[in-house]
């Protein structure tokens, strides 16, 4: 199926009332007790691990990278996350730590977290991380431009980037915290989409407010306009302020609520959230040993 690229400025208007009560539905879901544990080993394989300092070393990325292979030896059968995301710098690091598994690298680019750089020097960001092995990028969308209602301009510079990762998939972070409404969310959501984007992203997880459950309900319905009028798939990555297993179960129930079955695996949903991954793991620990361990049994990296 084409697609037809739309007018940005006539994008869907948005309810905050209305998705605000879906989402005080999706958090009084009740989930039992099998469900619940196959939620949270989804939730753990869906999860992207993070380090994104200026002091990360080659030592902290490879323990990093052996915590995505083995989050819980403890705990048997459990799967391992689905990537770890760190700078261009050490994409190289990761990929040769991460040798033989299943675990993606993904890289952020584009002059992350802020963006305010030349389309030169992104595409070079890009290529860099990508020639390195980077199986992801993680771009971050020009706000400024895009609230000065430069929408061609941030359509055009997500087309080149896109380009520029070969056969990487792309996931298009549009820091929702600084897009102030519900209605820009929305309509960045639908610019990323028609661009390239493989993956919409909430946040770069350096600016307040992150990942939200109606911001994130927004995105969703986002996707799903757009499988409908094209057919084509796009994944969704909340990241940032989602701590707890519980709460990631309550995204889970909304993506799948929103989306369906199909988004129900880590090639179409993500977490952005690397201390999800140790209450996850602390809550596995429960149902299997009855036993609640405090957070400082688990490594924080």
């Amino acid at each position: 199926m084409s697609k037809t690229i739309p007018n940005f400025r006539q994008s869907p208007t948005i309810d905050q009332v209305s998705i605000e009560e879906r989402v005080a539905r999706f958090n009084t879901r009740s989930i039992k007790k099998e469900t619940k544990l196959q939620g949270l080993k989804l939730a753990l394989n869906m999860i992207d691990l993070t380090t994104l300092e200026g002091k990360d070393t080659e030592g902290k990325v490879r323990q990093m990278c052996y915590k995505a292979m083995h989050v819980a030896d403890s705990l048997p059968n459990l799967p391992t996350v689905a990537a770890v995301c760190v700078y261009p710098t050490h994409v190289k690091t990761a990929k040769d730590a991460l040798k033989g598994s299943k675990v993606k690298v993904a890289s952020v680019a584009t002059a992350f977290p802020s963006g305010n750089s030349t389309l030169e020097v992104k595409l070079a960001d890009t290529k860099f991380a990508v020639d390195n092995g980077a199986d992801e990028i993680d771009m971050v969308i020009s706000r400024g431009e895009f609230l000065e209602g430069n929408y061609n301009f941030v359509f055009d510079e997500i087309a080149s980037i896109k380009k520029a990762c070969g056969k990487a998939r792309l996931k298009v972070i549009l820091e929702t915290g600084e897009l102030s409404t519900l209605d820009n969310v929305r309509r960045a959501s639908d610019i990323a989409m028609y661009a390239g984007a493989d993956f919409i992203k909430t946040s770069t997880g350096k600016i307040q407010p992150a990942a939200t459950m109606p911001v994130t309900l927004v995105m969703l319905q986002a996707i799903k306009d757009y499988y409908y009028k094209t057919g084509i798939m796009i994944g969704m990555k909340p990241a940032g302020g989602i701590s707890t297993a519980k709460g990631a179960l309550q995204y889970l129930v909304m993506v799948s609520e929103t989306l369906g079955s199909k988004w129900m695996t880590n090639e179409w949903f993500r977490f952005g959230a690397s201390s999800l991954a140790n209450d996850i793991i602390l809550q596995l620990e429960k149902e299997a040993k009855g036993v609640y361990y405090s957070k400082d049994y688990i490594s924080i990296d």
